[in-house]
């Protein structure tokens, strides 16, 4: 299977490019910056292409080349959900991206979501609960999934939105909270700062974001909203306490450092019921 892979360098991406070759796909894997690509071990493996998706052609796949399913990860701007820039921006480039393909013939698409899409629902959350977004980021990603499911009434494709909770694992964020426990360890120091660490939340090692992302890509009948979770929530506190732990360091916390987020509910983690069927129709196919 050919598989096109934009954001191929981010977080998720290059693990997700990883796992299709393990699989024994043929990978196209765009983004932005061919250096930064050049560093990691799939680079010789796959056809990269270095661009914006956002300026290409009026028909990308003259650049991009056919592909028999793609998977868009790309989404600039992470670093602040709360800039207007993902609502006036980047939701109508992306948009046009996604139309531009469809309508030059590609078949089936898996698009990250994100838990954030749920609002401040508190709980088990399962796709059939209604998309209560309340920041910048989850309301441009809603509403894209909202464009893409009325273009799917009026030209048929496969298209799959998987709403990911909490990846964490190698090329992180600098700012993410794991991220920034390892390197507060990794400088000797003494003190961790943090939230009081009451949330719950649904945390998933970012290979295994990577290969249900590459399932749904190998099951195109799986249409619709599916949680990419563990469907186990932990506390944040403990979630640190067990990576210290790990580590072997004494580090103290310093809970209550930082106010909770306002736009996150204290406890919610997503229901797997969804992903466990497409498990079953995955080795069915």
């Amino acid at each position: 299977m050919n598989v096109l892979v934009t954001g191929s360098t981010g977080f998720i991406g290059r693990h997700v490019v990883g796992s299709l070759l393990e699989k024994g796909h043929l990978v196209t894997a765009v983004a932005r910056d061919r250096q930064k690509a050049e560093k990691f071990s799939w680079f010789n493996k796959v056809r990269f292409i270095a661009c914006d998706i956002h300026s290409a052609a009026p028909d990308p796949t003259e650049l991009l080349g056919p592909a028999d399913v793609v998977i868009h990860l790309a989404w600039p701007n992470l670093t602040d959900y709360n800039s207007l820039i993902h609502i006036e921006e980047t939701l109508p480039a992306d948009y046009r991206f996604l139309s531009a393909l469809i309508h030059s013939g590609v078949k089936h698409l898996v698009i990250a979501g994100t838990c954030f899409e749920y609002g401040l629902q508190s709980g088990c959350l399962d796709e059939d609960m209604p998309a209560c977004p309340v920041i910048p980021y989850a309301i441009a990603k809603d509403s894209l999934r909202r464009f893409l499911e009325v273009r799917q009434k009026k030209s048929f494709f496969h298209f799959q939105w998987a709403r990911i909770f909490y990846p964490y694992g190698d090329g992180q964020k600098a700012n993410s909270l794991l991220a920034q426990l390892h390197a507060t360890i990794d400088r000797g120091g003494d003190v961790f700062p943090m939230s009081g660490g009451e949330q719950l939340r649904d945390y998933l090692p970012v290979e295994e974001v990577a290969d249900r992302l590459t399932m749904l890509a190998e099951t195109p009948s799986f249409d619709g909203i599916i949680n990419i979770c563990s469907g186990t929530p932990i506390s944040v506190r403990r979630l640190v306490e067990e990576n210290l732990e790990k580590r072997n360091s004494s580090i103290q916390l310093e809970l209550g450092h930082y106010p909770y987020p306002s736009y996150e509910s204290m406890a919610f983690w997503g229901s797997t019921e969804r992903l466990i069927r497409l498990e079953q129709l995955h080795k069915l196919s």
